[in-house]
């Protein structure tokens, strides 16, 4: 009987620091963790664009497209779906009668990109410690 009892105390006293990990990341000190992911860098083309744009000063469309190995259609969605929330900007141009698109990630994106990724980095942090 007190073996089961002390297993039991053990299984809930495991219990309670997997929930208090999970606390701290929803209610981290710093603000920098948000309680929720953003979901609109989380897909893998969106931020496959956003982290390209974050090292590169900018990209044109045919790069990022060959980057991240997508199709037009593809990449023209996920793109102006990161325009519409302003975290990155579309420039139109000609070089010479050539149309040509290029992107630039904006502060507001450059922001949302940091919040994401320290909040997979406390995500992490918390597995490894629980």
């Amino acid at each position: 009987m007190a073996k089961s009892s002390t297993a039991h105390q053990e299984r809930l006293q495991r219990s309670r620091e997997r929930a208090a990990s999970l606390e701290a990341i929803r209610n981290p000190a710093r603000e920098t963790v948000p309680a929720d992911l953003d979901r609109l860098i989380h897909e893998r083309i969106r931020l496959g664009i956003v982290s390209a744009l974050a090292v590169n000063r900018s990209l044109t469309f045919n790069e990022l497209k060959a980057l991240l190995k997508t199709t037009d259609g593809n990449l023209s969605v996920h793109a102006r779906k990161l325009e519409e929330a302003a975290y990155i900007v579309c420039t139109k141009s000609f070089d010479g009668r050539l149309p040509k698109t290029e992107y630039r990630l904006t502060p507001a994106g450059r922001r949302a990109l940091e919040r994401y990724l320290n909040h997979m980095e406390a995500l992490i942090r918390a597995t490894r410690e629980g």
